[in-house]
């Protein structure tokens, strides 16, 4: 099925309840993607309707989690709750034309009906007593809800994109309030008006809402036999995400909001993208895929229909792949960002940005990346590791004077001469290169680890180098005194 104007147009519907999860985020994902291959529309609803529950706060993560991995949606987004009058107003069009019926059942009467149902141990379903029943005068200005007259006969089928052909009997199906005692419209019924009015031609939606699909059809077919123009959508149900070790994906292992993976695992953009992107779905035994080939490959056929597996290891993997595949400068911008506050004066961008061909090639994720570069902005008297203090004994603060001695007089600081130097003195010392090179990465940056000794050496400059190292070498001269 396509729009009025033959354009696909499919839709990301969050209820702002809570913040973008990773299920949300992949749903999100695939429809925009959908869209896009197929030269498209990608719109967002927000389904706020359950006012206790949604908050503006959980919205604007939900839209600032779109937008940082680069899902822009081609129109302003749709809020469910604006929409009630709509909705009631199709909830009345189908009980004006014999679709939907008006039920006086009481709370205390529905409740009898379940607890005859739960000691039968029969299914848990109105079963229709007002349905083909007129009110008399002891309902007069009672309460009541309005329910959509489900065929009872049959079978319902659809041709679900993902998941084949599935069919349900439509005696399972009951029939169930699209209006509220107090005229407020359900979930089943505010969703096929939003989707219709919307335009919406394919539903890509996770496949616990399988079940749901049954249940909205007969508001499509209903209205489509009243006005016409209400076709059935494309159903697609993906399967869930599962943690790594098969059960459903929870708090422990890891579905949290989307902005977590940036601020507290330091993921990039296109790390979780291409990550969501293979949960579920694949082109072959490719790995990584950029947004545009994504476009260009994304297709509902290589959607599985077995739930995908969540592994944040493989996340952080990837992620230090497109780490050593970003921009250095872009990378010395989100670093600078998370250095901000935690180093003493101004973070020099220019600096990180020549750091980070030596600071990234190892690194899985952003944070590690800003660990990594505190050496640069490190003030001294240096703040020392134990192990570090641990390698910067009277022998090891003897050799860092020699050492500074022999730098202090290097014209040419580059990586190439500083080693060429450094590998000189210690033939001339008859030590082993790392005798000098241990102490001096301690010296230089408080820690044991750190990219290559004269990479080190070339960022840091030949005055703040020498500096560092004159600051170790003073105490081993002064205890030789």
């Amino acid at each position: 099925m396509a729009s009025e104007t033959g354009t696909i147009i499919t839709r990301f519907a969050p209820s702002p309840t809570g913040y973008l999860h990773l299920g949300g985020a992949r749903t999100a994902l695939f429809n925009w993607l959908y869209a896009r291959h197929h030269g498209g529309k990608a719109l967002l609803r927000i389904e706020d309707t359950d006012a206790k529950r949604s908050t503006q706060d959980a919205i604007d993560k939900i839209i600032e989690g779109l937008d940082w991995l680069g899902l822009s949606f081609d129109e302003e987004p749709v809020f469910q709750s604006q929409r009630a009058q709509r909705h009631a107003e199709v909830a009345n069009t189908l009980l004006a034309n014999g679709h939907a019926y008006k039920c006086y059942a009481t709370p205390e009467e529905l409740e009898a009906m379940r607890a005859e149902q739960r000691a039968n141990k029969q299914p848990m379903r109105y079963d229709g007593r007002w349905r083909d029943r007129e009110p008399g005068p002891e309902q007069e200005g009672q309460p009541f809800t309005v329910r959509l007259k489900v065929a009872k006969d049959g079978e319902t089928a659809i041709e679900d994109q993902v998941q084949g052909r599935v069919t349900v009997r439509n005696e399972e199906i009951d029939d169930y309030i699209l209006l509220r005692a107090d005229g407020t419209p359900t979930y089943m019924l505010a969703v096929v008006v939003d989707d219709h009015d919307m335009g919406v031609t394919h539903v890509i939606r996770g496949d616990d809402h399988l079940n749901n699909a049954f249940r909205q059809l007969p508001i499509y077919r209903a209205m489509n036999a009243i006005e016409g123009g209400w076709d059935d959508p494309v159903y697609a149900h993906v399967p869930l995400i599962h943690g790594s070790d098969g059960a459903k994906l929870s708090k422990r292992h890891g579905a949290v909001g989307v902005e977590a993976y940036r601020d507290e695992l330091g993921i990039l953009p296109e790390a979780l993208f291409n990550y969501l992107l293979r949960l579920g779905w694949g082109h072959g035994d490719r790995e990584e895929v950029t947004q545009d080939e994504a476009i260009e490959l994304f297709d509902l056929d290589g959607v599985g229909r077995s739930p995908a597996r969540f592994d944040i290891k493989k996340l952080q993997n990837l992620n230090g792949h497109y780490i050593r595949e970003a921009d250095d400068a872009r990378l010395a911008q989100i670093v600078a960002g998370e250095m901000a506050g935690s180093v003493d004066g101004e973070i020099d961008q220019d600096l990180l940005t020549r750091a980070m061909p030596v600071l990234k090639t190892r690194a899985k994720d952003t944070h590690e990346l800003a660990e990594n570069a505190r050496f640069l902005f490190a003030k001294r008297p240096l703040t020392m590791t134990e192990k570090a203090a641990g390698l910067l004994d009277d022998e090891a603060r003897a050799r860092l004077a020699q050492v500074s001695a022999e730098l202090a007089g290097q014209s040419d600081w580059t990586i190439e001469a500083l080693e060429a130097t450094t590998k000189s003195l210690a033939e001339r010392l008859e030590v082993g290169l790392g005798k000098l090179a241990q102490p001096l990465r301690a010296a230089l940056t408080g820690t044991t680890t750190s990219p290559g000794i004269f990479d080190v050496l070339a960022l840091l400059g030949k005055e703040e180098s020498l500096a560092r190292i004159d600051a170790q070498a003073v105490s081993a001269n002064r205890t030789q005194d």
